[in-house]
């Protein structure tokens, strides 16, 4: 899944280090907390976006790679586990009170998202490869106004610009790296470190 959807923006390529954790290594800030999206957007993930920094140079294997953001992660990661909507922020040193900041910010998206009918979902998921209202409007086989009125019945113009705005505002805080961390909620307990170089 992370792959098909974020393969140019990965570093290095996603592996399983131990029962259901897997790690991998985002090029930048939008692409950690999109694929910290991508995971709680399934009810059996919790994500956490680490902030800090990673070791050079980087490895062959993700596995093998260390650093500050590995640790906010796996943090980051540890707190989700007790947050209803299964996902936070952590940062290291100077970057731990902004991380926590946009942490809260992050839970924004979450709790607009949590209402989203299936419908808003479809259309999300439409305009997010890039087709335009119009063009949904084709695909879903319903007029232009079914759609603006779906689009602003789940505030999709809204996510769309808070995710963008908190893209950039994680990357601003990235001074060497962006982590993100999953877990699956069935299963053994593992986590997924995400973390941008």
């Amino acid at each position: 899944m992370l792959t098909a959807q974020f393969g140019s923006q990965l570093s290095l390529p996603p592996e399983r280090t131990a029962g259901d954790e897997l790690q991998l290594l985002v090029a930048d800030g939008p692409t950690a907390l999109a694929t910290a999206l991508a995971l709680v957007r399934h009810d059996h993930w919790r994500a956490g976006i680490g902030v800090g920094a990673v070791n050079d140079p980087l490895p062959n294997s993700v596995r093998e790679a260390s650093g500050s953001a590995f640790v906010a992660a796996r943090s980051a990661i540890e707190a989700a586990e007790r947050r209803p909507l299964r996902c936070a922020v952590r940062g290291e040193g100077e970057n731990a009170p902004a991380a926590a900041d946009l942490g809260a910010l992050v839970d924004l998206i979450l709790m607009q998202r949590s209402r989203w009918s299936h419908a808003g979902w479809e259309l999300h998921d439409l305009l997010d490869t890039g087709r335009t209202q119009a063009d949904a409007a084709d695909v879903l086989g319903v007029t232009p106004q079914a759609v603006s009125k779906r689009a602003r019945a789940a505030g999709l113009r809204v996510d769309a610009d808070a995710r963008a705005a908190l893209g950039r505002l994680l990357e601003a805080l990235d001074r060497g790296g962006v982590g993100v961390g999953a877990t699956s909620r069935t299963g053994p307990v593992g986590s997924t470190d995400v973390t941008g170089d």
